[in-house]
């Protein structure tokens, strides 16, 4: 399948489309968002479904894409990941899926987005420090060949916001 198949179809050949969404899904999904280690039990008891009924849910939600994984919320200073930037990048036009795959190698690198506007691609990213970030502009981003520029904005504090309920 070419690129422009791929695209066409959605991003990354997932091309199904996504089964609608009831209130039971959105408040598992809300409960999940909330404390990703919610037993099955409990997660029943708060959307008034069985055990299996709440499992089977669960596990269609992550066949069907809509649960991508579970993950820790880490506080990045105190994970030694001190210096924090939000980068943007302009690159060559019809590079993303390259730029992408050398951007996801990057140590430090936590998101990635294709984006609209003055520059093409925003890349959040934590390292120990400013010394370490300098590196990773200057001498890893700078040399991939289809970055034209780069733009580094430091993350002075930040805030995870908790999820909020999906309205009926």
């Amino acid at each position: 399948m070419t690129d422009e198949q791929m695209a066409a179809e959605g991003t990354d050949g997932q091309n199904a489309p996504a089964r609608p969404l009831d209130a039971i899904d959105r408040d598992i999904l809300y409960m999940l968002r909330t404390d990703g280690r919610a037993s099955i039990r409990s997660v029943a008891e708060h959307v008034h479904v069985s055990r299996a009924n709440a499992y089977a849910r669960i596990n269609r939600l992550i066949d069907d894409g809509v649960i991508r994984g579970f993950t820790a919320r880490v506080d990045h200073e105190r994970a030694g990941q001190g210096a924090s930037a939000y980068i943007t990048l302009k690159i060559v036009q019809n590079s993303w899926r390259t730029v992408r795959e050398q951007l996801q190698a990057l140590p430090g690198a936590a998101h990635i987005a294709l984006v609209s506007g003055d520059f093409d691609v925003l890349l959040l990213v934590h390292t120990p420090d400013n010394r370490t970030l300098r590196e990773l502009v200057l001498t890893k981003l700078q040399s991939i060949p289809e970055v034209l520029s780069t733009r580094t904005l430091l993350v002075f504090e930040e805030t995870d916001l908790d999820p909020v309920p999906d309205l009926p």
